[in-house]
């Protein structure tokens, strides 16, 4: 019996420390007070409700889904080629390219950002919204690039091969044999891009201008003004939207089946 105690009490401290602050920020969000506050003098939805009434969470919100969903697929587009090419043949200086495409992960965000605007933004003279795409682009192709090629090398090279000898063209056996077979590898990558995308502040807070801010950002803002538990709320909500992308992924894609 006590040895039970001691096998489960490890696993009961690490999910209270995972889930802890979860429960804490929902709680606070479904507060009736008109403060930050925790624990709550009393539940409410009012300030779940009206996080759908601010406007700039809107905007910023639209700008955010604009940002890690079309962001993601440049990834994507520009990582599945380069994971190909650099899995499938010997391309030279593939240790050199590795290395540069990995530097956003390596390199902290916040120098990332301050470089992309001293650099790139300001030279080039982008728009907000440009240099946004571009840059969380570049975040989330190190991703990309990283699991797709953990799949392609998981792939055997012969059965392409065989597709080959049986008369399909390099692009045929790849996009009938090569990506059905990785698309464990690029729902992962999406996912994985997605939320690196949506959550992004260091470098989205040197790249956001006026009109023009991602939904952390915007959060941030407004909590420098105002103190009240709709930013709780929000985030409540936001976590939730991720267990819900996870969920629809198992169910709908069969996600385990292909990873």
């Amino acid at each position: 019996m006590r040895s039970r105690f001691f096998t489960f009490l490890p696993l009961a401290l690490t999910l209270v420390f995972l889930i802890g602050p979860f429960i804490v920020i929902v709680m606070a969000g479904l507060s009736s007070g008109n403060n930050l506050a925790f624990p709550p003098p009393g539940l409410s939805l009012k300030w779940v409700f009206k996080v759908f009434s601010v406007e700039s969470f809107r905007d910023s919100f639209a700008m955010s889904m604009f940002l890690a969903i079309f962001g993601t697929l440049a990834a994507l587009l520009l990582g599945i080629p380069a994971s190909y090419a650099m899995s499938r043949y010997k391309v030279p200086g593939a240790e050199t390219v590795r290395l540069i495409v990995s530097s956003p992960i390596i390199v902290p965000g916040i120098i990332v950002g301050l470089a992309l605007l001293r650099y790139f933004v300001v030279p080039l003279s982008l728009s907000i919204t440009l240099a946004l795409f571009v840059a969380h682009t570049a975040l989330i192709l190190p991703y990309a690039v990283r699991v797709v090629s953990a799949s392609l090398n998981n792939l055997r090279s012969d059965i392409e091969e065989a597709a080959i000898l049986l008369g399909a063209s390099r692009a045929g056996a790849f996009f009938r044999v090569v990506l059905p077979n990785i698309r464990g590898g690029v729902l992962s990558a999406f996912i994985l891009g997605f939320v690196t995308s949506f959550n992004q502040v260091p470098v989205s807070l040197f790249l956001s201008g006026p009109g023009v801010r991602t939904l952390p950002i915007d959060m941030i803002g407004y909590m420098e003004t105002t103190y009240d538990p709709s930013v709780a709320a929000l985030a409540a909500l936001l976590a939730f939207l991720s267990i819900g992308i996870v969920f629809v992924a198992e169910r709908f894609l069969g996600f385990t089946r292909y990873v």
